[in-house]
């Protein structure tokens, strides 16, 4: 297995592949890497919703992203490319320096064994939302298509977050996901409701 640049694109992603799109340069030296991933239909429940209106353009179903910070030398080391501030592949955009990459399911070795960066599911209520969640609220809880109703769970808002795991290759990646209520709402909601949590671990998966 190799990390290659430009192995693969966001067109051609297809479920269950994983890619890291590009990185950009962060406060206090860091750079913050951008992976994306179409989650399979058979790791989460199939969205009837999406479904029924796929020809809407604010229900289309396209990868979901994740971003991950890191020292410039240890991605360099992870990835076997040169993120130093000296490659020439940094440029300037209207988020700062950036470089693309584009490689196609990026892994690491550890001690002898190939472990695929891949991507997890993680939902939680107003109740475990940090600050930024619950101080933006209309971006980030989940809703039912672009600008739709709110999904809700036992009547709190639903809060979707993705983080990368590390997952030898042939390992199935389980999410945490929360039920739905069968109707949304767009009122606000008991932001104090305890919630009973759906929750599914992954054997092996280094955090």
């Amino acid at each position: 297995m190799e990390n290659n640049l430009n192995s693969g694109s966001i067109e051609s992603l297809q479920p269950g592949q994983t890619l890291l799109i590009g990185a950009r340069q962060v406060n206090n030296g860091k750079i913050q890497l951008e992976f994306a991933e179409k989650i399979s239909a058979s790791d989460k429940p199939a969205n009837a919703l999406s479904l029924l209106n796929a020809s809407d353009s604010r229900f289309s179903s396209g990868a979901r992203r994740s971003w991950t910070t890191a020292e410039p030398v240890d991605a360099t080391k992870t990835f076997g490319v040169d993120f130093s501030e000296g490659n020439e592949n940094w440029y300037d955009s209207e988020r700062g320096m950036q470089m693309d990459l584009n490689i196609l399911n990026p892994f690491v070795a550890l001690n002898g064994t190939d472990y695929r960066f891949k991507m997890r599911i993680v939902e939680v209520t107003s109740k475990e939302a940090n600050e930024w969640e619950l101080d933006n609220v209309e971006k980030a809880a989940k809703r039912a298509g672009k600008d739709g109703d709110y999904i809700t769970h036992s009547g709190d808002y639903i809060f979707s977050r993705t983080e990368m795991v590390l997952a030898k290759p042939e390992q199935k990646i389980v999410h945490t996901l929360l039920e739905s209520d069968t109707q949304t709402t767009q009122t606000p909601v008991n932001q104090g409701v305890t919630a009973d949590k759906v929750v599914e671990t992954a054997d092996e998966f280094i955090v």
